[in-house]
């Protein structure tokens, strides 16, 4: 498998070439309608947000700090990372700079429901600031089986990613699936021999180019630049399983009984967003054939 790259794709081309193919996809200019796209910069959020604050590892940094931090970066002295702000909570005036977020093929997204935002379990709208060197602490998979959505505001990245199947080749730690020990950048074969048998991919996401990773994908990235990018998590009915066998794994940690009724619950919501997107497709043929009508 390699990376695809796309200007123009249809969303059913999307939908059953990459969504339940698990294949993942760049979309080239999927953002190009973007309020802010033409205006990010490192001092752009400096300028704009210059005073906010985050919290990374128990110490706060403001926008300053991190913009300085992030300027001044290099592969031998690297800035933290992932330093990172909820954009909805955080950031609230950058949406409107980013609208539409979805880039209108992650629809639907079931984690805009209020089903699923008042459980939090996973959901996430974030921006990470990176600098020259950096690399995420660990290779690993999203939790709650969640895909995700990852835009380049400024700078460039590059990711690792494996395809499905390779799980044994990476070493999930022991009580969390979800991640590994194992440094894909310098890995210790001696320790961990089977990644020998890995086929990473890597490649570079360029500003403006928006990356889909399917939910059950391996994946690791570190900054060339420095840099920054929005990523957002994405449930549907493709995903809506796995969702929930993880939500019954990740809290039987406080117990079968609490595991059990969360993830009747999670179930239940599920089948109510499955419901609601039947309900808005008929709606939208409906719709389709009054305009139809209407115009002849």
């Amino acid at each position: 498998m390699e990376i695809i790259r796309k200007s123009d794709i249809s969303y059913d081309d999307f939908i059953n070439n990459h969504v339940k193919a698990g294949v993942p996809l760049i979309f080239t200019n999927a953002t190009q309608n973007w309020k802010g796209l033409q205006e990010f910069s490192l001092d752009w959020f400096k300028e704009k947000f210059g005073e906010r604050i985050t919290d990374f590892e128990g110490t706060k940094y403001s926008m300053n700090q991190i913009i300085d931090m992030i300027k001044n970066s290099s592969p031998e002295n690297p800035s933290p990372y992932p330093i990172t702000f909820d954009v909805p909570n955080q950031l609230p005036e950058l949406l409107e700079y980013i609208d539409p977020i979805d880039i209108n093929y992650a629809k639907p997204n079931w984690v805009d429901s209020k089903l699923f935002r008042n459980g939090h379990w996973g959901y996430a709208t974030e921006i990470f600031f990176g600098g020259s060197g950096v690399k995420f602490p660990y290779v690993h998979l999203d939790y709650y089986h969640l895909s995700a959505w990852v835009t380049m505001l400024v700078g460039q990245k590059e990711f690792t990613i494996f395809p499905r199947g390779q799980d044994d080749y990476l070493y999930p730690v022991p009580g969390d699936n979800y991640r590994s020990n194992l440094n894909i950048f310098n890995p210790d074969l001696e320790k961990y021999p089977n990644f020998i048998h890995a086929t990473p991919i890597n490649f570079v996401l360029q500003p403006g180019e928006t990356l889909y990773i399917p939910f059950g994908i391996w994946h690791s990235a570190h900054s060339i630049t420095p840099s920054i990018s929005v990523a957002f998590d994405h449930l549907s009915s493709e995903n809506a399983f796995d969702f929930v066998k993880d939500v019954y794994y990740l809290k039987k940690r406080m117990g079968k009984a609490k595991a059990f009724l969360t993830s009747i619950y999670a179930l239940m919501a599920c089948g109510l967003c499955k419901v609601g997107d039947i309900f808005r497709i008929k709606r939208e043929l409906i719709n389709q054939r009054y305009t139809t009508r209407f115009k002849s």
